[in-house]
């Protein structure tokens, strides 16, 4: 016996399969905080926030299962309860992200080289395809891994393979100890300690810098965070200080994002480049913050795009225009031949008349 569709899931179906037939587009929208990035969201509104509610969550086995209009907050709040968290630490923007968004945005905070991304942690979903059909792979267990990488798919796609129904998630247990440091240090001087440091079996979490100043935070057994602070050395930072900072770029709320917003306003762009972390400074103008243990940067200029790419591509990297009032130049670098080809493939399996999230991730797509 087929147990029946909830209300919102039926009428996101009927939604779908009447764009289907009129052939329009579909613009998947939760909350919004995310609408900047990507390209430009266009289509009538597909609103999933109603699709809402944590299905099942197993504190002792690490595993949640949220639909797709969950709202963020709720979830962490709810995790927060049983001393668990999204260790990966997606990035709020502001009130009102939803779970769904999370997972098609893709997106990790100040945590991510130490832990891992959205997708490492992503055990199943369902999903509705272009043509109304709900799709279910992977499972609620970690050792579950049929259909696993079919849903890690969908983890930064924007929305243009299909409707994020609902996810299940491994999470962790808030760590017993954390311990912020600041540390004086040029650019360079800081990527060549933080991988010097990664190398170590050190407790480190987190890591930022900007303007001649290297934030850490260590996180683990609080004996581990002791020793680490013992050979590192540095200021250490009081608790609700270190927790605003780092809330703060995880959320980009902190002065460099600031800075860069309104920067944009005025016709710069804020760009992410993606590097291998023992990349040298790169000799661009504008001002940057690392991250990710010198495997992020973050660069606000006026630069033109064709010279942020080819810096990243010349390192082995990649550049995104993460913020900007002219997206012309092309949000993501563009794809080698044989990944475009299983972009398209994929489009057209799980979305072959085109309605969802027209142009999101690739122009074209």
């Amino acid at each position: 016996m087929n147990t029946p569709r909830p209300p919102a899931m039926q009428r996101l179906v009927q939604q779908v399969q009447a764009a289907r037939h009129a052939k329009t587009v579909l613009d998947i929208r939760g909350g919004g905080t995310k609408a900047f990035y990507g390209g430009a969201p266009h289509g009538e509104a597909l609103d999933v926030t109603p699709l809402a509610g944590i299905s099942s969550y197993e504190p002792t086995e690490l595993v949640v299962t949220a639909r797709c209009g969950t709202p963020l907050a709720e979830l962490e709040a709810t995790l927060a309860e049983k001393g668990q968290c999204l260790p990966f630490e997606p990035p709020r923007f502001a009130a009102g992200g939803t779970v769904g968004g999370m997972v098609a945005a893709g997106l990790a905070g100040p945590a991510r080289a130490a832990v891992g991304s959205v997708r490492d942690f992503v055990l199943g979903a369902t999903v509705l395809n272009g043509r109304g059909e709900e799709l279910t792979f992977g499972g609620q267990v970690m050792k579950n891994v049929a259909g696993y990488d079919v849903a890690r798919a969908y983890v930064g796609s924007l929305g243009i393979l299909g409707v994020i129904c609902e996810v299940s998630f491994k999470v962790s247990p808030v760590a017993p100890a954390t311990l912020t440091l600041r540390l004086e240090a040029d650019q360079a001087g800081a990527i060549k300690r933080l991988n010097e440091w990664g190398a170590q079996p050190l407790p480190l979490n987190a890591s930022a810098w900007w303007s001649g100043a290297l934030m850490l935070r260590l996180s683990g057994a609080r004996a581990a965070v002791q020793a680490a602070h013992s050979r590192i050395g540095g200021e250490r930072i009081d608790d609700a200080t270190a927790a605003s900072f780092w809330n703060g770029l995880r959320d980009h709320r902190d002065e460099f994002f600031v800075s860069a917003a309104k920067a944009v306003e005025g016709g710069a762009s804020l760009w992410r480049l993606s590097v291998p972390p023992t990349a040298a400074p790169l000799k661009l103008s504008g001002e940057q913050l690392v991250e990710w243990g010198g495997a992020q940067r973050w660069i606000c200029t006026s630069a033109p795009a064709a010279t942020l790419r080819e810096a990243a591509a010349a390192v082995g990297g990649h550049a995104v225009l993460f913020r900007a009032r002219d997206k012309s130049p092309g949000v993501f670098a563009p794809l080698k031949p044989p990944l475009e080809r299983i972009h398209r493939e994929m489009k057209s399996a799980f979305d072959p008349d085109a309605v969802f999230n027209p142009g999101r991730l690739m122009p074209d797509l």
